[in-house]
């Protein structure tokens, strides 16, 4: 019987990426399907679930992941768009610290340097205002530059007429 290998082997081969090299880790991958040299993204992330007190939303990690990975296999950054649209209990993620804490006993937001860095980099966030009318949060309690959209699904669907594709995961 043979041994698995153990775990730390498998995040070995992780190393942070060429954009954002403070979260979103990439690996490299010998590929069989070719990325196009004029190829453009536009690709919309939904998230629901909120990020441990304290730690960044891995929602907002795998965004960095994208665009770092791209980058790493020759997308030029201009050429990849990216969108979050936060619903649920994931409104909290960004919003404020002194709003955060309020609800979480304390703690700062572990969401808000990482918003802040996808956003240099042309990251757009919209927060379903549905959900915000719902968890109490008000559009001054949002982090800069994270906008309220009408709900999330209003959302989805003026992204997807812009031509954003949905992130499966």
């Amino acid at each position: 019987m043979a041994a698995s290998a153990p775990a730390a082997s498998q995040s070995d081969a992780f190393h942070p990426g060429p954009v954002i090299p403070g979260f979103g880790n990439v690996a490299n991958v010998e590929q069989d399907m070719e990325i196009p040299a004029d190829a453009e993204f536009r690709v919309v992330f939904d998230v629901s679930t909120a990020a441990d007190p304290g730690e960044i939303n891995r929602t907002f990690a795998s965004a960095a992941r994208f665009l770092n990975m791209h980058a790493e296999a020759g997308v030029p950054e201009e050429r990849i768009h990216l969108a979050i649209v936060i619903h649920g209990r994931a409104v909290r993620d960004v919003t404020r610290d002194p709003f955060y804490g309020a609800h979480t006993d304390g703690a700062e937001n572990g969401s808000g340097a990482a918003v802040a860095e996808l956003q240099r980099h042309g990251v757009r966030f919209y927060v379903c205002g549905q959900s915000a009318a719902y968890y109490g949060v008000a559009n001054a309690d949002l982090l800069p530059g994270v906008e309220m959209a009408l709900s999330a699904m209003t959302a989805h669907a003026l992204l997807q007429q812009q031509g954003y594709t949905l992130n499966p995961f």
